[in-house]
């Protein structure tokens, strides 16, 4: 029996934890997982939520820490980490993109001498004002076993000097999970009409990266922008960015309508029904990509540079002109058909390669 502890604490991992857990629970009698969430995204809308509507099992640990600097909670995540990791000695610890949470579970498990598999390892920004980049970078150099979703990825971890017998490329679990939850989304969530909203009838928006929302001119600058949308604007909003606006004193254009975040299943369904997407994330980037929608991103650089290559995101940064030039030519741009994230198989092949 393989046992691993899975090292969460913000929405993103959620999604892509349920996607290998799913997988753990296909083969019970091999792996054993046990769920650390560590409580970064700490409040029901976007925590617990994820949890009930992707099925992933409860977390065994809960660690409550959140609402603090990076600084603090990485140091509060990584000790309590630690008492649990001292407590079941697993075989790995599995750990997700690059959030505090995960540059916490790295340092806890390497310290211990407790292999670490990467899940979403080698992506690149090549920003390293951007703290997510500092925790990938770190986190990879310090895996036992790397998992990349793209040839780029791959390519990116060669030339950092990282054993190639360290690097498995899978694919990206998101295109799995996009795959497992389009079908349940369709059937269950009721977001469109909850929303007065038509499909393909308006553009799907999100805001939530401290570069944007700590900064007014650029907070002020994505908004200006969103008034040239030639259709209506939902932007389910990230309690933070809703208090930035306040702050800021920033009018919102009469064309934006601003909700409470959603669930996942209802951002399946609203994503896969928009014209268009707007977004600062980098998960969003690729769900508008895997539902077939174009997509602005409101960055400066991304690590999917992919998709701007193949000509169905495009990075405006928070400048209002080129968010309106970018509205323009995005509502005519129609996203090819095939995948660039693999065959929909990430979670078998991440679970099969953790072996002793």
């Amino acid at each position: 029996m393989i046992r691993v502890c899975t090292v969460v604490g913000a929405r993103p991992q959620f999604i892509k934890a349920a996607v290998v857990s799913r997988a753990f629970r296909e083969a019970p009698d091999r792996y054993a997982e046990s769920i650390i969430h560590t409580g970064q995204h700490y409040d029901h809308g976007m925590s617990d939520v994820f949890f009930s509507e992707l099925d992933i099992p409860k977390p065994d640990h809960n660690l409550g820490v959140g609402g603090g600097s990076h600084g603090q909670n990485t140091g509060r995540m990584l000790e309590k980490v630690e008492e649990v990791l001292v407590a079941e000695r697993p075989d790995f610890v599995l750990l997700y993109g690059d959030t505090n949470s995960t540059l916490a579970g790295v340092l806890a498990a390497v310290k211990l001498h407790i292999p670490v598999a990467h899940v979403e390892a080698g992506l690149r920004s090549y920003n390293r004002r951007m703290p997510e980049e500092i925790n990938r970078v770190l986190t990879d150099h310090a895996s036992s076993l790397l998992f990349t979703p793209t040839d780029l990825a791959t390519r990116n971890l060669a030339g950092e000097g990282i054993s190639a017998g360290k690097v498995l490329q899978v694919g990206d679990v998101m295109y799995d999970a996009a795959l497992f939850y389009a079908g349940l989304a369709e059937r269950n969530s009721g977001s469109l009409a909850r929303f007065g909203l038509a499909p393909k009838g308006y553009a799907l928006a999100t805001i939530h990266r401290p570069e944007n929302t700590d900064d007014p001119m650029r907070l002020r600058g994505i908004f200006t922008g969103l008034e040239a949308a030639p259709m209506p604007v939902l932007l389910p909003l990230h309690p933070r960015t809703r208090k930035q606006i306040a702050a800021f004193d920033i009018a919102v254009p009469a064309s934006v309508t601003i909700v409470d975040p959603v669930g996942y299943l209802d951002m399946v369904m609203l994503e896969r029904n928009a014209a268009l997407i707007l977004t600062d994330s980098g998960g969003v980037q690729k769900e508008a990509y895997f539902h077939g929608v174009p997509c602005i991103t409101m960055r400066d650089e991304t690590e999917w540079v992919e998709l701007v290559d193949a000509g169905v995101n495009i990075i405006v940064g928070a400048d209002p002109d080129r968010i309106r030039a970018a509205l323009a030519r995005s509502i005519t741009t129609v996203v090819p058909e095939g995948q660039l994230y693999g065959d929909g198989t990430a979670g078998t092949k991440i679970r099969d390669a953790l072996q002793p």
